[in-house]
Order: structure tokens, then sequence, then C-alpha cells
């Protein structure tokens, strides 16, 4: 597995950002960091995505950021520009697929069915995004396509949240939960970092209880 993907699964979850204002960017990176997540999947939704990658690699160089929901190979040109360190998309796309290995970066394309898990097995992936994760049948449904693909690693997003990460993070054909609970749009936009820290360190631990069980 991809080094960079290695230091996600040691982070156990990853904060899936939407950011509306590149001002936000930076103290958000820092609520992370304090909170113990120094990772994070900026979002290619908003017109801030790129500037915000930027602020947050070059302020906070150790911190492992990535570009989600990213459809075109101009946004990875324009994510690996501004430092991502990985990239995600919501679908399986070779074309962006084999760019992203071209250009030697980590993707996780998301998947759901056994067609899509061969094509990316095919396009020499390891690990794969599992989305839209609880609409698509959650935990259950990740191991009931698994179990053909026995060396096939998963990192579901989409509905996962405090209440429910726990199994997820139990099952070790799982790197990492994807999940945007303790960095919620409306805690970015009033600022309220503190809180962001708080529900990070409770992310965290999170993950320690899961390690632990295991």
């Amino acid at each position: 597995m991809n080094a960079t993907l290695q230091k996600l699964e040691q982070f156990g979850i990853v904060p899936v950002v939407v950011l509306d204002d590149a001002a936000d960017a930076a103290p958000l990176a820092k609520a992370l960091c304090d909170g113990g997540l120094a990772c994070a999947e900026v979002t290619f939704r908003t017109a801030a995505a790129e500037e915000s990658i930027r602020i947050m690699t070059t302020e906070y160089p150790d911190m492992v950021v990535g570009a989600g929901t990213v459809l075109t190979t101009d946004q990875v040109d324009r994510a690996i520009a501004a430092g991502a360190k990985f990239i995600v998309s919501p679908g399986l796309d070779p074309k962006i697929v084999t760019y992203c290995i071209e250009k030697n970066i980590p993707i996780t394309p998301g998947v759901v069915t056994p067609s899509e898990i061969a094509k990316a097995i095919e396009l020499g992936l390891d690990v794969v995004k599992f989305f839209p994760a609880e609409p698509s049948g959650g935990l259950a449904m990740i191991k009931a396509v698994a179990a053909p693909y026995n060396k096939l690693r998963f990192m579901p997003t989409g509905g996962i949240n405090a209440k429910n990460a726990l199994p997820y993070l139990q099952y070790d054909k799982i790197i990492a939960c994807g999940g945007s609970w303790m960095v919620k749009s409306d805690l970015i936009k009033e600022g309220k970092f503190d809180e962001i820290t708080a529900l990070t360190k409770e992310a965290v631990s999170l993950v320690r209880s899961a390690r632990e069980v295991k």
C-alpha cells in the first residue's frame, strides 16, 4: 500500500472538508492537528478548495491533505499543484485513475459493486473508497463484496458518524473512514474551531478504542 495511504490508516479517520472560504483553511487545519487528526480530504465542490489545500499544505507541511470529489484530470493537476497528497473521486473513472497512477499520486475511487471492484483491481489499485457507504448497505455490504477480493482494502465514506463508525474501524479490510461530523459546515462558518478540535479528539479516541478491541 502507498505510503500516504499508510499514514491515513494510522489516523483511522479522514475528515471530509467542504470549505466555502479559503480564509477558514488555516484555522481549520490547526483545529484538526490540535485534535490529533493531521489529515483532511478537501472536496473540490467549491471554488475555495484549491486555495484551501494550498494554505493547509503550506502552513502545516506535515499534514496529509488530499483532494476529494475530483471529477476531471484538470482537477487532478490543480490539486497536485496546490499540494494535495492523494486524490479521491466519487466513482470509478478509468481515465482519472490511470492519470493519477501516471502522476504517481494515490487515488481512491468510489466503488460499490463487484464489477467496479474488479475494474479497480485491474487498474492496479489495492485501496478503494466505498461510497456512499451507509446508503449502499454499510459494513455488511463491504464485507460481502470484500470476501472474494482478499487483498483489496476500503476507505468507506458517506453516512458514517461518531455513532456508527466503531464497527467499520474494527474491520481489518478498512484502512480508514471518511467523515464530516467533526468538520460540519456550520461549525466552520461560525468559527467554532475549539468545538471542531473537541470533536476531533473524540474521533481519535474512537479509533483508539476500535483498535484496542481488535
